[in-house]
């Protein structure tokens, strides 16, 4: 049993192993127990999954705060906060595909399932290599600060802007070269029909769509959130694991935030800001001379910019009714 002992990125073998089994069970039980049978989530099971996630979440931060010191434990608290935000702009993007192909509450589930799945794996090669690529370069820091600095800037001009899925370049691939049904056979991802010459083929239905699309939206915000965790510390396994569980309350939120998209209309101007402040925080540290910004400055600010975002938004909406 030496092996558990063995260093890895930095933390003993079973530390690793320890995680990987926690959030292991964490899915059997969410999946094989709470939602063995596709059903369409309602506002109230959709809240109450995320405070269970969110409480696992933050008990971890904990954990690694008496673990690890006071100052890895602002350095998690941190990344959860930043990564649970940015995953709140990529609710907005599922609810749009589930929009666009129809998918209706009771089947979104099951998109869903398979989308965190195939994101934890994502997220994890990612940070993997993103991890390795700083080890060796640690420059690499300072181009992952001014990306955060760009798309933050960038986003606070593009926010207003409605996007056209139908007019999207994954969607007009499947189009051309994706078999897919016009209509859902229940929660099957594939099935076989004649074609238009009555030969049976294998045909994907729009599910495989929706999650065609889903997987393609976290690649393309994970380029902006994995650059925003590894700016607040490179250490792989605070980096890994805020990360997960940030992202496996996901699902759950969806369904209590998808009623609300059109009341967060400032929200993407607090994640713009969110990022220009993690990006322009390590220049700032190399001015005043100092080693990284402390994570308590770090982490208020970030919390103070997205309060304000949420705050402001539901108070310029309050006149507004949620989505049923």
């Amino acid at each position: 049993m030496d092996f558990l002992s063995l260093d890895f990125m930095g933390k003993p073998a079973w530390t690793w192993l320890a995680f990987v089994a926690g959030v292991g069970l964490l899915l059997a039980f969410d999946l094989g127990v709470l939602h063995r049978k596709s059903h369409a989530i309602g506002v109230g099971e959709s809240l109450a999954l995320s405070a269970f996630y969110i409480t696992i979440g933050l008990a971890f931060g904990g954990i690694v705060w008496m673990w690890l010191g006071s100052q890895s434990g602002m350095e998690y608290l941190t990344g959860f906060v930043v990564e649970k935000s940015l995953a709140m702009d990529n609710i907005f993007v599922i609810a749009m595909i589930f929009s666009y192909f129809a998918i209706p509450p009771a089947y979104q589930h099951r998109v869903l399932v398979y989308g965190i799945l195939g994101v934890l794996i994502l997220r994890g090669i990612m940070i993997a290599a993103g991890s390795a690529i700083i080890t060796e370069f640690s420059w690499v820091l300072y181009l992952f600060a001014a990306f955060l600095v760009v798309t933050g800037i960038k986003m606070l001009f593009t926010a207003d802007k409605k996007h056209d899925m139908s007019k999207s370049a994954a969607v007009q691939f499947m189009i051309k070269h994706l078999n897919m049904t016009k209509e859902l056979h229940g929660e099957k991802f594939f099935v076989r029909q004649p074609d238009a010459t009555g030969k049976v083929r294998l045909f994907a239905t729009p599910l495989v769509g929706a999650l065609i699309l889903v997987e393609l939206a976290d690649l393309i915000f994970a380029v902006d959130s994995i650059p925003a965790i590894f700016a607040i510390t490179t250490d792989p396994y605070i980096v890994l694991t805020s990360n997960v569980f940030a992202i496996l309350g996901l699902r759950a939120l969806y369904f209590a935030l998808a009623a609300m998209v059109d009341r967060f209309v400032y929200l993407k101007y607090a994640l713009a800001g969110v990022l220009i402040f993690i990006g322009s925080k390590i220049f700032v540290a190399d001015m005043l001379g100092l080693a990284k910004i402390p994570p308590m400055v770090s982490l208020s600010v970030t919390l103070g910019i997205l309060a304000a975002g949420i705050l402001g938004s539901l108070w310029k909406t309050r006149n507004v009714r949620a989505k049923a």
